[in-house]
């Protein structure tokens, strides 16, 4: 009797702690929206380090769940998509773009949102502000047009829309009540102004980027803490010696014309001055190999991006940059020399400054939005910058700089779905960001198919006008 109760006692306690008799468990059910991306390879922004055979599980725009364990079912997703073999990588930041104003149609303005887009760029920070712009980032965040995701600046602040130091205060905090992201800083402004403006953004609570404008001078731009200095614009003037008394606004196309009067060996203090102060580095380097460049005109016309823009636009590009070559005393051989100039400076602001984002200054001159990257991702490849870095300044870069490491810039669990889905893997060659599989925009798939055939209608569109 004892030793049947002992039997008994022993059984319900394995029932009571165990796990051999409980009921069978029901199968987690699975979301009809959810969006599975099997057997990625995905790429770590932050290491260059590749995990492979990844499942990653995509629901309400957001980045739910990454593991590696084989899925025996796949007809239990309403939408799969097959990575095998493939590279994913966050979605890209184009940290110079622009964004069409009025009167631009709004068939062509969602064209070149798309065109962002169809390169795996989807985040864009706008360098030339309008009301408009406002609006539009309200309606792509609410998913009412479809686009990358917007940071806007304010109208251009510049020697003739702020004249005085009461203009200064107006507007900055005119602009920062309206909710533009910072505000646009371009050439002209007056040092005392600048002052002023600098001094009322700082006591609202507004960011400004940009230009260094001629009488506030790069050490001094630093100083006041640009959140970005764009162009690398201002460090060449910088490096002019004092005993050459030359006259600042004589300094031409961002420095040109000072190209032989240049020490570089001030270059380390005034990139230790920009990690001093916090200030990231946009380079826009493909401005200066494709617009102020011994690039020819007619090859830069037939390259196959520029199908998607008016004719309208690629007429007036090759008449400004003939007009800029005959206008500037351009030269090659000075231009060598300023090239190298500005690819040191951007190795050593890589090296030893407080870092680079990418940014191309799309659509400027032969630069058509998305496409552009590749382009700027060249020329950062050819001032020294490594395959992780350039990724880095594409990527996570961004998300620091907008303190929003938790929503975009890297593929982690948490994160908004901002991704892009590549054939081979870009670390291994540059031209590999071209192969795109798809791209994802806060949780939005577009795939190759679509992509491609949304570009031969905005081709269509571009001949036409």
């Amino acid at each position: 009797m004892k030793a049947t109760f002992k039997k008994i006692t022993l059984l319900l306690l394995v029932c009571t702690f165990g796990s051999s008799c409980q009921p069978k468990q029901q199968e987690e059910e699975i979301s009809p929206t959810v969006i599975l991306i099997s057997k990625a390879n995905i790429i770590d922004v932050r290491t260059g380090q590749v995990r492979t055979g990844q499942n990653i599980f995509i629901d309400s725009g957001r980045i739910k769940q990454i593991n590696a364990k084989e899925i025996d079912d796949f007809s239990k997703y309403n939408t799969v998509i097959d990575a095998e073999g493939q590279f994913v990588i966050p979605g890209m930041t184009e940290m110079h773009a622009h964004i069409p104003q009025p009167p631009t149609s709004k068939e062509r303005l969602e064209d070149v949102l798309f065109l962002y887009l169809s390169q795996g760029i989807t985040t864009i920070r706008g360098m030339l502000g309008h009301p408009n712009h406002l609006e539009l980032r309200k309606k792509v965040q609410n998913h009412e047009v479809l686009g990358p995701r917007i940071f806007t600046s304010s109208p251009s602040l510049n020697g003739n829309s702020v004249k005085t130091e009461e203009e200064a205060i107006e507007k900055v905090t005119a602009y920062q009540k309206a909710g533009y992201d910072f505000l646009k800083i371009h050439p002209g402004i007056q040092r005392n102004v600048f002052d002023q403006l600098v001094k009322t953004a700082n006591e609202v609570g507004i960011r400004f980027a940009g230009h260094v404008p001629v009488d506030v001078g790069i050490r001094h731009a630093l100083e006041s803490k640009f959140a970005t200095i764009d162009h690398v614009d201002g460090f060449l003037e910088g490096l002019v010696p004092n005993s050459e008394n030359v006259n600042p606004s004589s300094n031409g196309f961002f420095g040109y014309n000072f190209t032989f009067l240049a020490d570089t060996t001030k270059i380390d203090e005034l990139v230790q001055l920009s990690k001093d102060n916090k200030v990231w580095i946009v380079p826009t380097q493909s401005l200066f190999e494709r617009w102020f460049a011994p690039a020819n005109v007619d090859s830069l016309l037939t390259e196959s991006e520029m199908k998607y823009m008016p004719k309208s636009t690629l007429e007036n590009w090759r008449r400004v940059k003939v007009q800029t070559m005959e206008n500037s005393g351009f030269n090659i051989s000075q231009w060598k020399q300023f090239d190298a100039i500005r690819k040191s400076l951007i190795k050593k602001l890589q090296d030893n400054g407080y870092g680079i984002l990418l940014g191309s200054d799309a659509p400027q001159l032969f630069n058509v939005p998305g496409f552009s990257v590749q382009h700027e991702m060249q020329g950062m490849a050819r001032a020294g910058m490594q395959p992780l870095e350039i990724l880095q300044a594409a990527t996570i870069n961004p998300a620091i700089f907008f303190e929003m490491e938790n929503t975009f810039g890297e593929i982690k669990e948490g994160n908004e779905a901002d991704l892009i889905l590549l054939a081979s893997n870009p670390l291994d060659d540059h031209k590999n960001y071209t192969k795109v599989s798809g791209v994802m925009t806060r949780g939005t798939w577009i795939s190759s198919t679509d992509i491609e055939n949304r570009l031969k209608e905005i081709a269509e569109s571009a001949a036409k006008n």
